[in-house]
């Protein structure tokens, strides 16, 4: 059972399955944070060394995840809710005591593909400051001391461009010299039930496409030498988990069957990863979910 491999850019949910099969993880360090009223869950998980790191196949670093079973529903003071709650831990992994914050907000993802049009779409509806002050200044806003300076780039894909995101974003960032980078991408989550509720932020940056497979140059403080902060929110769900779930319900997760099944699954991988499966009302709910994350980036930088 341990043999099969679980596709997902969570780190919630690499978690859980590596706990499903040996037990708890050293070096992996979990807080978890419930609202009854609201129903929105916050789980940390801090991957604090390497090893834990190779084994989960995630970066050393913090990933807040924020579950919320009804984020697709249309509610707007629910949503304002889940906007507020991403804002406050978005404001926390901003640097410290930082005056005249500069702020670049890349959308990652096809435009063209509903489920991969989340990045760009949050970038179309961002309040963008930074022209407005470099020809004016801080009197362009008079009611507000400290305005963000806040610009917004929508790197395409490479089948469009024929360079990497990582080398656009970078060109740009060093020669807009900003203090943070925010990068916005769709991910691949292991659960369908997390399709479109879930809300992932990291400050280990990104590893665009690598949520179907495509895996191009990182964006990280590494490759930048600025600060990343990731937001993605899973979209989409490999076709061998959705196969793999179904028949676990049928035989049961520890039958001997479902083992081989699995297995042989695994050994299928071309013809089961490369198809990806997605909610039939995608094109509304990451509308919305792109305005909600809009919402929290202007509430983080305090727009």
């Amino acid at each position: 059972m341990g043999s099969f491999m679980i596709r997902t850019d969570l780190a919630l949910e690499a978690r859980e399955s590596v706990e499903e099969g040996a037990g708890a993880l050293r070096g992996v360090s979990v807080e978890e944070y419930c609202k009854k009223q609201s129903e929105i869950k916050v789980t940390k998980v801090t991957i604090e060394n390497k090893n834990s790191a190779k084994t989960l196949g995630k970066p050393v670093g913090t990933y807040i995840t924020i579950e919320a079973p009804a984020l697709s529903f249309p509610d707007a003071e629910y949503h304002a809710e889940i906007s507020d709650e991403l804002a406050i831990w978005l404001k926390r992994l901003l640097p410290e005591n930082k005056e005249d914050l500069s702020v670049l907000v890349v959308g990652l993802g096809n435009r063209d593909v509903t489920a991969d049009a989340l990045g760009p779409r949050v970038v179309d509806n961002l309040v963008i400051t930074r022209h407005i002050l470099l020809e004016f200044g801080k009197a362009a806003y008079q009611e507000k001391e400290n305005v963000p300076m806040i610009s917004g780039l929508i790197p395409g894909v490479m089948a469009k461009t024929g360079m990497e995101s990582a080398e656009i974003i970078k060109g740009v960032a060093e020669k807009t010299k900003p203090d943070v980078v925010f990068v916005v991408d769709a991910l691949a989550a292991r659960s369908t039930k997390r399709l479109n509720r879930t809300i992932q932020i990291t400050d280990t940056g990104i590893h665009p496409g690598s949520g179907v497979g495509n895996h191009r140059n990182a964006v990280t403080k590494e490759s930048l030498g600025i600060p990343v902060i990731a937001i993605g929110v899973p979209t989409v769900v490999d076709a061998a988990t959705i196969v793999t779930d179904a028949l676990g319900k049928l035989l049961g997760n520890a039958s001997r069957e479902l083992v081989e099944l699995r297995e042989q699954l695994q050994m299928q991988s071309g013809e089961f990863y490369n198809m990806y499966v997605t909610g039939k009302d995608v094109d509304y709910e990451v509308k919305q979910i792109s305005h909600m994350i809009c919402d929290a980036i202007h509430k983080a930088l305090e727009v």
